[in-house]
């Protein structure tokens, strides 16, 4: 082998591994054709479940690795205390209700009837009292009766006044029922019962936790007759439908691609193809060196492009590594 080949060789591997390193992240093929390949991974989305209240686990019907519909219950609490404290919010909603209908309805007769009777019986005591002053008022002036005698005489009058007036108040009020003010009272009392008694019944339902998703169940945290507080992760669940893949574009192939382009997806160690289409392309840049880009550095600006494959099945594990090729790339556009 002569000098001059070995120094073909030489350019030949520089310029390929040059080659490879200014695609970035994976993209091979040339630009000028119309297919792009790209390189990425499935998306791991997971969600760490827990109640909104706390309480003693009583079931969870379901092992790790099961998969599991959106709406299913994973897990239940003992309903016992829950149930009690709205069976006794109910109780306060009909004693606060039979507090207004109270207010609402006004005295009954008789009650009205009772403060009319002291009334009479106020003013039966004033005109006797009248008598004995009158007659004792003219008494005094010829010396028949003692002043002592007519101040006491004088002051039963002034009681049995105030006495009537104060019956013809209590009646006046037996009269009119309740204020306007102490209705709006009771209303606001039963108000926050019926508040209160929700409240226990959103706990009651809280008390099943039922998967947001359809997904498989990756960890339970937490076992049967465990005292668990809220927000406490008991289990975590893999959310794998729709199955979306993360890949990343450099910046002179960003033209060629637009969301809704049909892409295939292929794993290693599985012969399926998978279909799906473009979803998104990040509006922003990922991983740029610099501020300011010279022309050499641009090819290293990348943006992440969502997937979503149409086809998945259990094969398709978040995580694994993928191939994306988009066949109907549009050709690069020439500088």
């Amino acid at each position: 082998m002569n000098r001059r080949r070995i120094v073909g060789i030489i350019a030949l591997v520089a310029l390929l591994v040059t080659a490879f390193v200014t695609r970035g992240f994976g993209v091979i093929g040339g630009r000028d054709g119309s297919a792009l390949t790209l390189h990425g991974n499935v998306d791991i989305r997971q969600v760490d479940l827990g109640f909104r209240v706390s309480g003693r686990i009583a079931a969870i019907p379901f092992e790790e690795g099961a998969h599991v519909a959106a709406g299913d219950v994973l897990a239940s609490l003992d309903r016992a205390p829950l149930q009690d404290q709205l069976d006794a919010a109910q109780a306060q909603i009909a004693v606060a209700g039979a507090e207004l209908d109270k207010r609402r309805n006004g005295n009954r007769p008789q009650d009205i009837a009772q403060a009319q009777a002291k009334l009479a019986e106020a003013q039966a005591n004033l005109a006797s009292a009248q008598e004995d002053y009158d007659r004792r008022t003219e008494l005094l002036k010829t010396g028949a009766v003692s002043r002592a005698l007519f101040d006491a005489t004088a002051a039963k009058f002034r009681s049995a006044q105030a006495q009537v007036n104060a019956a013809k108040q209590a009646l006046s009020l037996q009269q009119a029922g309740a204020r306007r003010e102490d209705i709006d009272a009771a209303a606001a009392q039963r108000q926050q019962a019926v508040a209160q008694a929700a409240k226990a019944r959103t706990d009651l339902n809280d008390a099943k936790l039922r998967a947001p998703n359809a997904g498989t169940i990756l960890t339970r945290a937490r076992e049967p007759g465990a005292i668990v507080q809220p927000g406490e992760t008991v289990m975590t669940l893999t959310i794998d439908r729709p199955m979306r893949v993360r890949a990343y574009i450099p910046e002179p192939d960003l033209s060629r691609i637009s969301p809704g382009m049909a892409v295939t997806v292929k794993t290693d160690g599985n012969d399926k193809l998978y279909h799906g289409t473009i979803g998104s392309i990040a509006p922003t840049a990922e991983f740029t060196p610099k501020t300011v880009q010279t022309e050499a550095l641009r090819t290293d600006l990348v943006y992440r492009v969502r997937i979503i494959v149409t086809d998945p099945d259990d094969a398709l594990r978040q995580g694994a590594p993928v191939t994306v090729s988009i066949p109907n790339a549009r050709r690069q556009a020439k500088n």
